[in-house]
């Protein structure tokens, strides 16, 4: 199998949020834990959540392009990587500052992640 240019991309960039994720997470479980109120380790949480699952579609999605070379593939790691942007790191951010504007802006992270599924969805039944 060999590698395009877009998987290659897309299952660094993958490879580079979950690993984030990994130390994002581990802040919060560590070096938040006696320092905010429970429910913003749960939205901290919420935040770390949505991060691995889209750093994971992101890596599943540079595989299934491996696979399927003609599958458009920008605009789904696009919406997931900016998802993460405006989802989970609004949740860090709105944790840790407890400034409102970041968790105004989380649901735009979430409707990209949703755009992102349905964009993999259509580009899926494009394929012949």
């Amino acid at each position: 199998m060999i590698f395009t240019a877009d998987s290659k991309r897309i299952l660094i960039l993958g490879s580079i949020l979950a690993a984030l994720a990994v130390m994002i997470g581990a802040f919060g479980a560590h070096g938040l834990k006696n320092i905010v109120a429970e429910n913003l380790l749960q939205t901290f949480e919420t935040g770390v959540r949505y991060h691995f699952y889209h750093a994971f579609a992101l890596l599943f999605l540079g595989i299934l392009k491996l696979n399927l070379p003609q599958l458009k593939t920008n605009l789904i790691s696009l919406a997931f990587a900016v998802g993460i942007l405006l989802f989970s790191f609004n949740c860090y951010f709105y944790v840790i500052s407890g400034i409102k504007i970041f968790a105004i802006l989380v649901p735009i992270g979430g409707v990209l992640f949703i755009v992102g599924w349905l964009a993999l969805a259509f580009g899926l039944l494009r394929l012949k």
